[in-house]
């Protein structure tokens, strides 16, 4: 397929490169050029800022019918869209065109849920004496800046976009730059559902100049965030000189506690599945395997022989399993981390290496016996790669899963009633599964806790978290 041609969406207006500076998109699988993106300039951002500020006004008294009406309609163009917008994310991301197609699902029904949410939005009538009123009602919170990472192109855009606008917010999102045009092409669902132009905007820029300059600004009431733990603490010490409310989902270093009362070939086929889902580039992706004893070997050996047997290559083809890390930094960090585990004496069942001599393709990788003072054991990764540990007792694999500063997701799996209610009270995070790895859903609140961020996702929270209270009193 062609890849559209890349712009920026202010005020309706499609911006061109014209005199800016450009980032060039590469396709992941073969390292080509696929476009030329247009970065924003001071001038750009104002413009952007002052749009929002109109959008908000405009926005905040819409009707809950209209704001419904355009979620709802939005879904239904991506619906119809699927194909193309799925394609376009692997051209720009390297994920598997079955993975796109099921991030377009996700976002069809998450809009759909935010529609009926701009129904339920209530506040509550408190109980005082005869000749008084008072109420607790929920009012937007104003103009979102919004930034979303690269790793869902599709699905990180739909989240920061539906949630302001389900609430009555007006939104100027910065997608990532290595994958644009997945981003504006859920933007103009909206657009081409109702959206008036103000509401949602979409730049691209230079990371640290846009968001200096956004957050700098008292017209942005709010910022959204999704990416590294690193980013979001800078972002969060510019926000607070304004004291902008914030929804931030940060990094994470998911635990897996697998216990020797389990059908260990049932939780291979599960996991290895999820490892590897997108190269390992999920910030929810299962990544420290904490195994008890009984289990360890088989589960060690398991587990790399279904790494080995991965189909690997460009997420276009059909069968392929895994495709391409998304950049060139990311086989770089692999590199980096996994040579220093194995110095270190960790032993290396498979992987270890890049694929190939174009494209960004890292082999799916298992390690075991790590040391815990390993950079891998403490920063997270972000890539194909599985680190399976040994441990004897239950508290022991509860102390492992909370010794990291990272608390966004963790897994479990075993087959004792009250183990399971023990975990889910004592391990910290912010999403647990049990003997599952199905943590998302459109109603599901998504976040963490610790340095994996603050405030929530998807669900009714999510529309929440872009709105604020007010108590009104009336004698």
């Amino acid at each position: 397929m062609t890849y559209p041609q890349l712009h920026m969406i202010i005020d309706g207006e499609k911006i061109p490169v014209g005199h800016r500076r450009t980032h060039t998109v590469v396709n992941p699988a073969t390292g080509a050029a696929l476009g030329a993106l247009p970065l924003a300039d001071a001038a750009d951002l104002d413009r952007a800022l002052q749009t929002a500020q109109r959008g908000f006004r405009l926005w905040r008294d819409a009707p809950a019918q209209q704001r419904a009406a355009v979620l709802s309609g939005a879904a239904r163009l991506m619906l119809e869209r699927q194909e193309d917008i799925a394609r376009i994310a692997t051209l720009e991301e390297g994920k598997t065109l079955a993975e796109t197609r099921i991030e377009v699902m996700m976002n069809v029904g998450l809009f759909n849920f935010y529609a009926g949410e701009c129904h339920r939005l209530y506040g509550r009538q408190l109980v005082r004496p005869a000749g008084m009123q008072s109420a607790v009602t929920y009012e937007p919170v104003g103009p979102v800046a919004a930034f979303a990472p690269w790793n869902f192109p599709i699905g990180n855009p739909g989240r920061k976009l539906g949630a302001p606008i389900a609430a009555g917010c007006s939104v100027i999102l910065k997608p990532a730059e290595e994958a644009p045009a997945s981003a504006l092409a859920v933007l103009q669902c909206l657009l081409d559902a109702g959206l008036p132009k103000e509401v949602g905007q979409a730049v691209f820029g230079v990371p640290d100049e846009v968001s200096r300059h956004l957050l700098a600004s008292p017209i942005v009431r709010k910022l959204s965030f999704t990416g590294s733990t690193a980013v979001g603490k800078h972002l969060l010490k510019l926000a607070a000189d304004d004291c902008k409310r914030t929804t931030m989902e940060l990094g994470g270093h998911g635990a897996v506690l697998v216990f020797d009362d389990v059908d260990v070939d049932q939780v291979l086929d599960t996991m290895v599945a999820s490892k590897f889902r997108n190269a390992g580039q999920v910030c929810i992706s299962p990544t420290r395997f904490i195994v008890q004893e009984g289990v360890f070997s088989r589960f060690r050996d398991g587990f790399a022989e279904r790494a080995r047997s991965l189909r690997i290559g460009n997420g276009l083809e059909q069968g392929v399993q895994m495709g391409p890390m998304a950049n060139a930094r990311r086989p770089d960090a692999m590199n980096r981390l996994i040579g220093a585990a194995a110095a270190a004496g960790a032993q290396l069942h498979c992987g270890g290496k890049r694929i190939g001599n174009q494209g960004f393709f890292y082999a799916p990788s298992v390690l075991s016996e790590i040391p815990i003072e390993t950079a891998i054991m403490n920063e997270e990764p972000f890539g194909p790669v599985a680190l399976i540990n040994p441990y004897r007792r239950e508290e022991d694999m509860i102390a492992e899963a909370n010794r990291l500063p990272y608390g966004l997701s963790a897994y479990s799996w075993t087959n004792d009633a009250k183990r399971q209610k023990r975990l889910a009270r004592e391990v910290e995070a912010g999403m647990f599964c049990i003997n599952t790895t199905m943590l998302g859903g459109p109603d599901a609140p998504f976040g963490g806790v610790k340095w994996s961020g603050h405030g929530h996702e998807d669900g009714p929270e999510g529309v929440m978290a872009c709105m604020v209270l007010k108590a009104v009193h009336q004698g």
